[in-house]
């Protein structure tokens, strides 16, 4: 199968996002005319190399969910100024959804702005993470509370760097599918990988085209991720391992509860009815994923999380599913979230 290069167009900043196997050999096409030099920011976990042709510096950062922090952003800065990196150099993020987003913040930063290209190695990186702009760590108070809007020069999505995944990260991977199935891209389970891929890069290529900085529409593209966030907040998700009675969500997991919960709240809200809410719990079992809350979450701290949450205004703000499809919904009653967040809860996770 051939590399599908799919547009976001964005003026002077509009890149392409090239999908399909082999699609990393590549990389050299991307990166910026003007760059004599470049830094990889990568894990020393993430099983996959690249060539830039370039004069090259290669950082390992941390894994797992504390190391998307600005210390981390701090230590890759570090490096870009050992390196003698320039803004007319390049940043080169091989990884996953946090490598992508560390590395993001951290091109976004040095010199007040310097080239960045992803290279996505994970299937919610591929789809979702990699691609928009957006570039954030997180803080104790909460998720990707610090950040930047900064678009790369590119993005690759080479679907063979997925062979190596392990199990649970397919899952992840899955609860972002999930989400955009809900967001109009239609028979996902009747497509092949490649094809999965560019339809949600599609998908959300024409949302960010439209509202680049979240100022309205873009906001759909966080269906589910208000309480996940606030489950990963609550340290319930995004840390693997666990015990018996407590394993930790991954970050598609997390999303996979929070579909539900929309669904559940937009239904309590009267915005969707019985029906609508079956195809919710539907779709995300299909996938293999959770639907109730982890044992050991505590409604007050998810609800004091999603008071903070970037779409909130002084109020509880969901993304919900109705009438018009989904959309941002401001103004919820935090008894009414308990409620729900209560009914939704379960002694242990599938």
């Amino acid at each position: 199968m051939t590399v599908t290069a799919v547009a976001v167009k964005l003026g002077e900043r509009g890149y392409q996002v090239l999908v399909g196997p082999g699609a990393r050999r590549e990389l050299t096409g991307l990166l910026p005319p003007s760059a004599e030099r470049a830094v990889v920011v990568t894990q020393a976990s993430v099983p996959v190399e690249v060539h830039t042709g370039l004069p090259t510096r290669v950082v390992n950062i941390a894994e797992w969910e504390a190391a998307k922090s600005l210390a981390t952003v701090d230590s890759c800065c570090r490096v870009f100024a050992a390196a003698g990196l320039t803004r007319s150099d390049v940043v080169v993020a091989v990884g996953g959804g946090l490598v992508t987003d560390v590395a993001g913040l951290a091109a976004a930063l040095w010199h007040r702005g310097t080239p960045v290209v992803h290279v996505a190695t994970t299937l919610l990186a591929q789809i979702d993470a990699a691609i928009g702009g957006k570039a954030g760590v997180n803080l104790p108070e909460g998720k990707n509370l610090v950040g930047a809007f900064w678009q790369p020069c590119g993005v690759i999505c080479d679907t063979e760097t997925l062979a190596s995944l392990p199990a649970a990260e397919w899952r992840s991977g899955r609860g972002e599918l999930a989400k955009y199935a809900f967001l109009g891209v239609e028979n996902l389970d009747r497509l092949s990988l490649e094809e999965q891929v560019v339809a949600c890069v599609t998908c959300k290529a024409e949302v960010v085209a439209a509202d680049e900085r979240e100022r309205g529409r873009r906001m759909v593209l966080n269906y589910g991720h208000t309480l996940a966030h606030a489950l990963e907040g609550a340290g319930l998700a995004g840390e693997p391992g666990g015990t018996a009675t407590r394993r930790v969500l991954r970050h598609g997991e997390a999303v996979a509860v929070g579909l539900v919960f929309a669904a559940h709240l937009a239904r309590a809200l009267g915005r969707i009815d019985d029906a609508r809410v079956r195809r919710h719990e539907e779709l995300v079992a299909s996938y293999d994923l959770p639907s109730r809350l982890p044992p050991g979450a505590e409604v007050e701290e998810l609800i004091a999380y999603m008071g903070r949450d970037k779409k909130s205004q002084h109020d509880l703000t969901f993304v919900l599913d109705g009438p018009a499809g989904v959309e941002a919904v401001g103004g919820v009653e935090p008894a009414l979230v308990a409620r729900v967040l209560e009914e939704l809860r379960s002694e242990a996770l599938p």
